[in-house]
């Protein structure tokens, strides 16, 4: 049965590996990018490569959270369902540190977009067989400071991106709670991948992007992961790929989890 599946981030990397992959199977894909050209240029790609002419797309810049505001509208707008959302775009290294929000970039686009769409989505997704988000966290994680959060303390690359990372795992299993209908899962794809992200911050690389666009396609598709949700995967471990772990103790921490839900939307309502 073709799903309806969303990937954000998906002009570059293993976003754009995993939307071929999924199109490739007959599924209506739509992509995300921050640049039109780029996005239409990505979407014509998939196309070739896949035989698929069910791809389309939608453009916003994550580091704008008035952008993500009016992607979900787009959204909203255009689809009446969705199976499965993806939410694959983050940043590491960036020319610019603060958002025009006042945020730490790395918060904005690995936490508060994801954060922002899929609340905006949920009924597009309760419309959906499939109900299933997955979110994209990574092996890097560290306690959230309200201050990082918020964008009061400055805090270096590496800090605000493991910071990032928890959030968004927790919110992952927040989620999961609130909807027992859906399936949530947050993933560390693997660390060091071939991509253009890993290979800016770090000039190296430990395994192919493909390592990461194949567990994606796994989690959103294959009946091994059907039904699982609030859980972690981490594919470091395991081989040729991952399995379920325990992410940073934080993410199991109940009095931790509301302090960030309510931190979240209490910076949301400012901007």
């Amino acid at each position: 049965m073709s799903k309806t599946i969303l990937i954000t981030g998906s002009t570059d990397g293993i976003g754009k590996l995993a939307a071929i992959k999924l199109a490739k199977e007959g599924h209506s894909i739509y992509l995300h990018g921050r640049n039109s050209e780029k996005l239409a240029k990505v979407i014509s790609e998939v196309k070739d490569a896949s035989n698929n002419s069910n791809i389309d797309g939608f453009v916003a810049d994550f580091s704008d959270l008035k952008a993500v505001k009016n992607i979900s509208k787009d959204v909203l707008n255009k689809l009446s369902s969705i199976d499965i959302l993806i939410n694959n775009a983050g940043i590491f290294k960036s020319p610019i540190d603060t958002t025009n929000d006042g945020l730490d970039i790395r918060f904005a686009v690995n936490y508060f977009a994801p954060y922002i769409l899929t609340n905006a989505l949920l009924s597009l997704l309760e419309a959906g067989h499939d109900k299933k988000i997955i979110n994209l966290s990574s092996a890097a994680q560290a306690t959230v400071r309200i201050g990082a959060l918020n964008g009061e303390a400055s805090v270096n690359v590496s800090e605000a991106y493991a910071q990032s990372k928890l959030a968004l795992t927790m919110w992952s299993f927040y989620l999961a709670e609130q909807f027992k209908d859906m399936s949530i899962i947050a993933v560390n794809p693997g660390s060091l991948l071939n991509t253009r992200m890993a290979n800016e911050a770090y000039g190296q690389h430990w395994s192919p992007a493909s390592k990461g666009s194949d567990i994606l396609y796994d989690l959103a598709i294959s009946d091994e992961y059907k039904d699982i949700t609030g859980a972690y995967f981490d594919n470091d471990k395991g081989n040729p790929k991952g399995t379920f772990s325990k992410a940073h103790p934080d993410a199991y921490n109940e009095t931790l989890i509301s302090e960030l839900i309510a931190n979240t939307k209490a910076i949301l309502n400012t901007k």
